[in-house]
Formats: C-alpha cells, sequence, structure tokens
C-alpha cells in the first residue's frame, strides 16, 4: 500500500522581521493590562489621563519592526 502524498510545508525561515511580525497584539495587550492594573491600585492614575502611552507603545513596537533587515535565505530585501 502506497503512502498518501505529503502536502507541502511552509518555509521556515530565519529571517527575524518574519520572526517579530506577531508581536504587536501581545505587546498591546500586555500595555493594556498594566495601564488598567495601575488604575485600580494607584490613586490618580484614570485610563483617561494614561491612554497616549498606548499609542507610543504602538509607534516604538512599529518602528522597531521596520528597523529589523528582512533576510530570506541569501537574499537581503530591504523595505
Amino acid at each position: 500500500m502506497a503512502t498518501p502524498p505529503q502536502p507541502p510545508r511552509a518555509p521556515v525561515t530565519a529571517c527575524p522581521a518574519c520572526r517579530s511580525r506577531g508581536i504587536t497584539g501581545p505587546v498591546v495587550l500586555i500595555t493594556l493590562g498594566v495601564l488598567f492594573l495601575l488604575q485600580m491600585t494607584t490613586p490618580g492614575w484614570g485610563f483617561n489621563q494614561t491612554w497616549p502611552i498606548l499609542l507610543i507603545v504602538i509607534g516604538v513596537v512599529s518602528l522597531a519592526q521596520r528597523a529589523i533587515p528582512h533576510r530570506h535565505g541569501n537574499q537581503d530585501w530591504s523595505r
């Protein structure tokens, strides 16, 4: 009995930019959690005053992702 053909696998890449692509969501959730924790535990810290920190974190993560070079195999793909 012959074995059925295997579906093609997605290529595994060591490209740092590809590995860091999914970091924005978790960083935003952690930042939101910290901001809400500060609101509940520290008097004077309200989310209405600290929400700009969330925008700053999103911007920093975006800049960091763009600064990472794209390297797929022997190719260097700069944005």
